[in-house]
This record gives C-alpha cells, structure tokens and sequence, in this order.
C-alpha cells in the first residue's frame, strides 16, 4: 500500500521566531481529503556531556510550553551563527549552556522530536575531555539556567521517578548507558 498524501494546498498560519505553523489540505492514499497541523522548526542539537568525573551535565531550566522546570541535556537550534552546521551549534550551544569546550566531540545519531505534527529534526552529539572556556559566550536572552553534574545511577532514578521527562535526554542517558557495557 502508498501511504504517502499528497499536498494539495498549504495555509500559512505563523510565523514566528522559532517556528512557523502552516495548516496542509492533503489527499489521503484512498482519495480522500483530510488535514493535517504542520510546526516546521529549524533544525537542532543536543548535547551529553560527560565531565572528567563521568558524570554527565544536566540543566534545569523553566519551559513555558508545559509550564514546569525540566532536567535536561543542553541543546539548542542551528542557526546562521553556525554557518547551517550542526557541529558548530554543538560547540555553540556547549559553550553559552554550560561554559566548557569539548575537546572530543563526535555524532551518536539524528532523530525527529515529533513527527505527529513537527519537522524538527536534532542531531544527538557526544561531548567528553571538557575544559572551561576561556571566551564565554552569551546566552539566549531570557535563559536562566542552573547546571549540575549526575551520575548514571543518579540519572536513572531521576528517570525512573518522572524527574526526567525530556525525550532527548533520556535517549542521551540511554546511550550513555550503552557506552557503560
């Protein structure tokens, strides 16, 4: 069976900084017709850093969409400031987040956040021998972080009990768990 849907319009609705919402009129594999929300959002990166003591960073931070704190690895959006390049926004983003350099940097894998209704597309990197900075860089207007090093028990149970909650940094502790064997 085709289950690919053919787009027959596209209604802008937003257009914001961080994302744009579009509604999409599409033709189902059956002929049909139905609709579809669509969030495109530029495209990002999270980080598992992992300390000198192998404990990884964790940010807490506020997140008005659920309206709570979050425990999570640092991440951010690729932009211009990184020439479009998602290794550069993992420097980038290390840096303003949690004011160190990683000395090895490498790519464990990409994924889509939610592909029910959005594009966003985050490549996972891998952060270790990590030094201070010597240039901090600033962070994004509006981010109030507080940063603490966990170990892998200590993560797990954070999971276990609901304290982590964030998608993309369980799968960076799972990972990270893998890296243990």
């Amino acid at each position: 069976m085709d289950f690919e849907e053919k787009v027959l319009g596209i209604e802008p609705k937003y257009n914001g900084s961080i994302i744009n919402v579009e509604k999409q009129t599409v033709e189902l594999p059956n002929g049909e017709t139905a609709t579809r929300d669509v969030v495109h959002h530029a495209k990002a990166v999270g980080i598992l850093a992992i300390n000198k003591d192998n404990k990884i960073l964790i940010e807490k931070q506020w997140r008005s969409p659920i309206g709570k704190t979050t425990l999570e690895i640092p991440a951010g959006k690729v932009d211009a400031r990184d020439h479009t390049s998602s290794e550069d926004a993992a420097i980038r983003e290390l840096n303003e987040e949690t004011r160190y350099h990683a000395n090895n940097l490498s790519r464990i894998s990409g994924f889509y956040s939610t592909v029910g209704f959005s594009d966003e597309y985050m490549d996972l990197y891998l952060a270790t021998d990590l030094v201070p900075v010597d240039d901090e860089l600033p962070r994004d207007k509006g981010e109030y972080l507080n940063i603490k090093a966990y170990s892998l028990s200590e993560v797990e149970e954070l999971v276990a009990s609901g304290e982590i909650e964030d998608a993309k940094t369980i799968m960076a502790i799972l990972y990270w768990k893998l890296l243990q064997k």
